[in-house]
């Protein structure tokens, strides 16, 4: 009889995680402001996830031989993921609407059989006020949850919260 499959919710590139210079966008030498975006994956009793994958792409600044505008990280053991990228400026949106600076995020982890699709903007950006997604949630503390906060010169943190209280506000994509 044949073995069974693992169960993976990533499918068989988990090994690309593993490596991390997937988790630098500005690996091969990408000119621009470098931030790092950080956070812990919590589930829904509020535990650290660790064995979570981050994925990011970002449509500014445009991709390049120097800057692949896609990146994704593992989180280590206490549920935190770490990606160093360029800080993204306003994109067009709709319309005449511009959308505030922001990275795309798509989160997998245990018991998803799906991806979960969400965005960090930036604390402070005065974009945000007039975003036409930041803007679409009512409640300010769900607003909240999109939002990443500096913790450092040039680090911005951004928890993700799968479900509960806190739960992040997730797309339907």
């Amino acid at each position: 009889m044949p073995s069974a499959t693992a169960s993976q919710t990533i499918g068989p590139y988990w090994h690309l995680i593993e490596d991390a210079d997937w988790a630098d966008l500005t690996r091969f030498g990408a000119e621009g402001e470098k931030i790092v975006l950080t956070g812990t994956v919590y589930d829904g009793d509020g535990a650290p996830c660790p064995d979570a994958c981050i994925e990011i792409w970002q449509t500014d600044p445009p991709t390049s031989d120097t800057f692949p505008g896609f990146g994704r990280s593992n989180t280590d053991a206490s549920g935190t993921f770490r990606l160093v990228t360029l800080k993204p400026g306003p994109v067009a949106g709709r319309g005449n609407a511009q959308q505030a600076p922001h990275i795309a995020i798509w989160v997998l982890s245990r018991g998803l059989m799906t991806g979960l699709a969400t965005r960090a903007y930036f604390q402070e950006e005065a974009l945000n006020d007039t975003d036409p997604l930041l803007q679409s949630i009512e409640d300010p503390s769900r607003r909240a949850t999109l939002v990443a906060v500096p913790s450092a010169p040039g680090t911005w943190r951004f928890d993700i919260h799968l479900q509960g209280e806190r739960e992040t506000v997730f797309l339907d994509v």
